[in-house]
């Protein structure tokens, strides 16, 4: 399973950014997908995933109100929209991808196999 992530940049406290992750290798709809994130000096944060199927949704306390995950499974893409941006949200944002085995959707990030190379996130205040 290939990940490509991209829409970081440079936002200000209060914006919005929509990051994309384009999967390719394997089925799509028979990957659970999800966003961590690792700021500089810190441990991997699990942010928000999504099932196979889109149905269940789970996200980090610290983005929830603020982030939304979904996925196209004809694009084989999975999006994170995140408003109200913080400089704590400030990292290096991961795509990752897990091969559906059961009903359980991982949030932590030693389960997943395959990881994109990241996409930076910025947030100025």
């Amino acid at each position: 399973v290939q990940l490509l992530a991209s829409g970081g940049g440079l936002v200000q406290a209060g914006g919005s950014l929509r990051l994309s992750c384009a999967a390719s290798g394997r089925t799509f709809s028979s990957l659970h997908m999800g966003w961590f994130r690792q700021a500089p000096g810190k441990e991997c944060e699990f942010v928000a995933v999504i099932d196979w199927s889109g149905g269940r949704i789970f996200y980090a306390d610290s983005v929830k109100g603020r982030a939304a995950i979904s996925r196209d499974n004809a694009q084989n893409t999975v999006y994170l929209q995140m408003n109200s941006l913080k400089p704590e949200d400030t990292a290096v944002y991961y795509c990752v991808a897990d091969i559906v085995t059961s009903s359980l959707v991982p949030t932590t990030p030693s389960v997943y196999d395959y990881w994109g190379q990241g996409t930076l996130v910025t947030v100025s205040s």
